[in-house]
Parts: structure tokens; sequence; C-alpha cells
């Protein structure tokens, strides 16, 4: 995703979303412990959604 399409949202928004990724970020860390994730890369794309949504969040809160 893009920053675009989060510099829109509410905070409320961002933070269920930033929450959503959180939460799969933990699971593709799990699958990668058991060899189950096929694809690695995965885990750096969610990683930069959440750095994304984070820095809309503070980008929200200083308006």
């Amino acid at each position: 995703m893009k920053y675009i399409d989060f510099k829109d949202k509410s905070v409320q928004e961002l933070n269920n979303l930033l929450k959503e990724k959180k939460v799969l970020l933990f699971t593709l860390k799990q699958k990668l412990k058991t060899m189950q994730l096929t694809n690695p890369n995965e885990i750096g794309e969610v990683r930069k959604d959440i750095a994304k949504i984070s820095t809309a969040i503070v980008a929200a809160n200083r308006k």
C-alpha cells in the first residue's frame, strides 16, 4: 500500500489498521519459524506498511 492510501483516513481507522497489520506480522513470523511461510518477503512488506501507517497517525495528530 502507498502512503496516499493512508493519509485520508481518520486516526481511529488508522489505529485499527495498525492493529491488524501487527497481528499479521506476528502470524507471519510464527509461520517463518515453523517453516510454513512460502514468501519471506511478505514480512518486509508488512513492516513497511506498519511504518507508513505510523507516519500517517503522527501526521494526523499534528493537524
